[in-house]
This record gives structure tokens, C-alpha cells and sequence, in this order.
């Protein structure tokens, strides 16, 4: 049964508007969300602490979150415009962050359950890894013109 998130999050004050359509949307079956989590230290934050406790609620309402390793990404610098760029990790101490965000990640949300809604860990490196800068350039970059490059 899935019950009211939108609702649930709106007594709880973690949201004011929603898409109109959402609401409805979210009632209809069990639907999918994400939160994209950095792995470059290997401890969530309180900049988590928001879209963690979606999830949550999320699953609890009978919905699949989605938590997302941002394993590639966080083997690049961080053109943010900070003062210093961010440290580069290897694959080696990535995997080892993704294990231990996982293992805090799971004090919120439950992975193991045989339930259509079990929350899913997922790593963009995964699939990020075999991708080359010449599978970039042919199948993205082919879109742009030199002049805008």
C-alpha cells in the first residue's frame, strides 16, 4: 500500500510546493527517486541530512529510493570555483567511502528486505568506467561546434 509522501513531507515542513501532478502521480504505485551522494569522504554529513530523510520517508510510503554513488564524478576536480580543488581519490578509497556511506546509509534506509520497494545502492563509476574520451568526443561531441568549444 502506498501512502501519502507529499503529504508526510508537507506535516513534517520539509517541502512548501511539489509539480503540480506529483502528488497524484506518487499515488498511483510505487515510483523511483534518487539522491546523488559525493564519495570523496567516508562519512555523510549534515548536508545529508535533508534528502536522506526523504528517502526514508519516500520508502516508507512504499516507494524505491535510489541512492547514488557518485564514484566517477568524485575521481574528477571540482570546478565549483573553490580556492582549492578537491582531493582525487583512487577507485581503491572511493569503494571503500561507497562502503562505509552505505553502511550509515542503511541505518535510514532498509537495502535488505525482499520487498519490491528495497532501497538500491548504485555507483556511476560503474558504469562511467568503460566510457572513453573518444566515446565522448564521438558520440557527445559531434553536437558541438568548435566555435562554441
Amino acid at each position: 500500500m502506498i501512502s501519502n509522501f507529499v503529504s508526510e513531507l508537507k506535516w513534517r515542513g520539509m517541502v512548501h510546493d511539489v509539480m503540480p501532478g506529483t502528488e497524484e502521480h506518487l499515488l498511483t504505485g510505487i515510483q523511483s527517486a534518487y539522491v546523488g551522494i559525493d564519495p570523496t569522504a567516508n562519512s555523510l554529513h549534515i548536508g545529508h541530512l535533508v534528502s536522506v530523510m526523504m528517502l526514508r520517508h519516500f520508502q516508507l510510503a512504499g516507494h524505491k529510493p535510489y541512492a547514488l554513488i557518485g564514484g566517477a564524478t568524485g575521481m574528477i576536480g571540482d570546478p565549483s570555483g573553490k580556492s582549492t580543488e578537491r582531493n582525487l581519490l583512487d577507485e581503491t578509497t572511493l569503494r571503500l567511502n561507497q562502503e562505509a556511506i552505505k553502511e550509515q546509509l542503511s541505518r535510514f534506509l532498509d537495502f535488505d528486505n525482499q520487498a519490491e520497494n528495497s532501497a538500491v545502492l548504485v555507483n556511476n563509476y560503474d558504469w562511467m568506467k568503460e566510457f572513453t574520451f573518444l566515446d565522448f568526443i564521438r558520440d557527445v561531441g559531434k553536437h558541438i561546434t568548435v566555435n562554441y568549444m
